[in-house]
């Protein structure tokens, strides 16, 4: 990142927020690339039970909240979000814990928002899903939510799963419904439904089964999203899709 994209994260108020639960074996590289960009980060400690306390101690700098107890995923951004919010922050980017995401694809989303000229869009990391080495659970996955999120929402995206992420904060809802995983689902559904421009940017992924450490269930967490998917598909049908056709009724 140069000195330019230095700059950008002042213009427009930018901060990196890592949600972490028991990713001590690549927390520490990821926190190390992140400063080498930028000191504006918040770290969520989501009750982790390994050695994630005593990693974080050594970082005098860092700004860190802990959850007593594990919250989910979800719950750690929202308070991130929050937290942000109330230091000043416009908008954040979120990075995994888990060693996947590089730090320097942050000039990815600190350029494209310079572009939009600073406007409110929700940006998510363009994963290559098909590079060897991605499992194909997670393939499956991120093609079954791309196929939804198009449904409700009629906007095309390659990657809807991606946790490398560029929030407006101020025009996130203030109220969410959903607390783990399927979290970053329907965010991204209820800011394209408020019409704020939801689109892809390409970023590099890495998958490293000696390291990485996930924590997505498979039946568990599957289910919740399919729950939230016919949640939301019978707004979409009883309310958005009326919603949208009344208004371009009147609007003539």
């Amino acid at each position: 990142m140069d000195l330019v994209d230095l700059d950008l994260f002042k213009q427009y108020k930018i901060c990196v927020i890592v949600p972490t639960y028991n990713n001590d074996k690549t927390l520490k590289r990821v926190l190390d690339g992140i400063f080498h960009f930028t000191n504006e980060l918040l770290v969520i400690n989501d009750g982790s039970t390994d050695r994630t306390k005593e990693i974080l101690a050594k970082y005098q700098q860092l700004k860190v909240h802990h959850f007593n107890q594990n919250q989910g995923k979800g719950k750690a951004l929202q308070k991130g979000f929050r937290w942000a919010k109330e230091l000043g922050y416009d908008f954040a980017i979120t990075i995994d814990s888990d060693g996947q995401h590089y730090p320097d694809d942050l000039s990815v989303f600190t350029k494209r928002l310079n572009e939009l000229k600073g406007e409110d869009v929700l940006l998510i990391g363009n994963r290559n899903m098909e590079q060897d080495g991605i499992p194909k659970k997670s393939s499956f996955g991120n093609r079954f939510s791309n196929f939804w999120f198009w449904f409700e929402t009629g906007i095309s995206l390659q990657d809807t799963q991606s946790g490398y992420r560029l929030y407006p904060l101020r025009k996130l809802p203030n109220h969410f419904f959903t607390n783990k995983f399927e979290f970053e689902i329907e965010v991204i559904v209820r800011l394209a439904w408020k019409n704020i421009l939801v689109e892809n940017v390409p970023i590099k992924v890495l998958y490293d089964p000696t390291e990485r450490v996930s924590h997505f269930r498979p039946f568990r967490d599957f289910t919740r999203i399919s729950i939230l998917n016919t949640v939301l598909v019978s707004l979409t049908i009883v309310y958005i899709w009326p919603k949208k056709v009344f208004g371009r009724i009147f609007s003539k």
